[in-house]
Order: structure tokens, then sequence, then C-alpha cells
């Protein structure tokens, strides 16, 4: 868990500083992943969409652009 010392009483920075631990840490995308059970057979569809997503950015990234004239 992550931990943030409060120094000359100032909350907001300290509370700033936590939200910047916990999002590099991925604890709360963690837990909203846990949130709701998925079936096997629905995170192998997932993941295969959101493996189909990263070829076609892939893709996009690597063709040259179109001409301008």
């Amino acid at each position: 868990m992550p931990t943030v010392i409060v120094k000359n009483d100032d909350v907001h920075r300290a509370l700033k500083q936590f939200k910047n631990k916990v999002e590099e840490s991925g604890l709360l995308k963690d837990l909203q992943k846990k949130e709701f059970y998925i079936k096997p057979t629905e995170q192998r569809r997932r993941d295969k969409a959101a493996g189909r997503q990263r070829y076609i950015k892939k893709m996009e990234k690597e063709q040259l652009p179109k001409k301008m004239y």
C-alpha cells in the first residue's frame, strides 16, 4: 500500500502525491478488474479484441502518409 508523509500541514500536496503513487502502482486498475467476475471465454474475447486493436494501431503507424497533391 502506498504511503505519503504530510509535511508542513500541506495535506493537498500529500493527497496529490498519494494519488500519483496509487496510479503508478496500478492498484486501482487491479481493483476495478476484480470488481466483477469475467468468464474465461469473455476474457479471451476481450484479449483477442485488444490484440487486434494493437495490431491495427501498429499498421497505421507504419503506413506511409498519403500524398497531399
